[in-house]
């Protein structure tokens, strides 16, 4: 799926992939899906990666062909310190098309 796979690259190399859903979205001019994304950085250099996604994702432009992603947004943040940091982040999104 071209959403994931920008996604993913946006994350960095250092990512865990943890789960994807996606649900049926629509309104009276568009329709389209909305996606939650789970995913997991498990080092200081991954968790790096995640804050650059935090700061990156709201002004990111995905390209992905005949649908636009009309809010991309963080719905929720765990970072935990100690001696194996970690920084868990589940993502919303919402991709419209013309009905």
């Amino acid at each position: 799926m071209p959403l994931l796979a920008e996604l993913l690259k946006l994350a960095g190399s250092r990512v865990e992939f943890l789960r994807h859903a996606e649900r049926p979205w629509s309104s009276a001019m568009f329709c389209g899906s909305r996606h939650t994304v789970a995913l997991a950085f498990n080092d200081r250099q991954a968790i790096a990666d995640g804050e650059r996604l935090i700061e990156a994702l709201p002004e990111h432009e995905f390209a992905i062909p005949g649908q636009l992603v009309a809010d991309a947004a963080i719905s929720a943040a765990d970072h935990r310190a100690g001696p194996l940091p970690s920084l868990t982040l589940e993502i919303e999104l919402l991709l419209l098309e013309e009905c």
